[in-house]
Parts: structure tokens; sequence; C-alpha cells
């Protein structure tokens, strides 16, 4: 089971950093990624991150979001920084597999988080 936190509200310009913790037996170590989704919007990759720490971001949060791990907590975080209103979504973490330098999302439903709201106002 993954679970989400550290949504908020925030101003525009402003900083979050979201946990994704998974309980006993859901593994980290893989890969792993957040997604999110806004209003009236379809879920996207924002940002991935291999066993090896190798990570991928999408172009839209590219110097601004930093994606990490923490094997010993099993907890995944997201550091956003410099927040726009069009950041506002729920985030959602993801237990996938990378292969040949491309994430693949875990399917299954206990690959996915809750979610957690982030909202950036102007």
């Amino acid at each position: 089971q993954l679970v989400e936190s550290g949504g908020a509200l925030v101003q525009s310009g402003g900083s979050l950093r979201l946990s994704c913790a998974a309980s006993e037996g859901t593994v980290i170590s893989n890969a792993e990624a957040w997604y999110r989704q806004g209003p009236g919007s379809q879920r996207e990759s924002v940002a991935s991150i291999s066993s090896a720490g190798d990570t991928n971001y999408a172009d839209s949060v590219k110097g601004r979001f930093t994606i990490s791990r923490d094997n010993a907590k099993n907890t995944v975080y997201l550091q956003m920084g410099s927040l726009k209103p069009e950041d506002t979504a729920v985030y959602y973490c993801n237990v996938g597999r990378y292969v040949d330098g491309e994430y693949y999302p875990g399917i299954n439903s206990d690959a996915w988080g809750q979610g957690t709201r982030v909202t950036v106002s102007s």
C-alpha cells in the first residue's frame, strides 16, 4: 500500500515536499514515479526514479521539482519549488519499472496511492 502526504494550499512561488510511504511488503527500491491529475485533465507523469537513482522529469517541472527516495524509510519524495497555479492537481505515486530508460507504471490497484491534493494560488 502506498500513502501520499504533504499536499496543501500554497501561494505561487512557494514550495512543498510530498511523501509517498510504502507499507511493509511494498518494495520501493525498484522504480517509482509521481503523477498528477489537474482539474479536467488526464493523469500525467511528473517525475520518475529508477533503482539506480536515475531520474526523469516532465518538461513542465524540470528545474523546479526533484524526486528522491529513502530506502531505509521505504519512502519516495517529490520536492516541489517555484510552484505555479498550473501545478494545481492531485498528485499520486506509483510503483513500476524501468525498461531501456523508460518508466512503465504499475497498473494494479496497489501500485497507486490515494493521492494528495496540491493547490497553488496566484
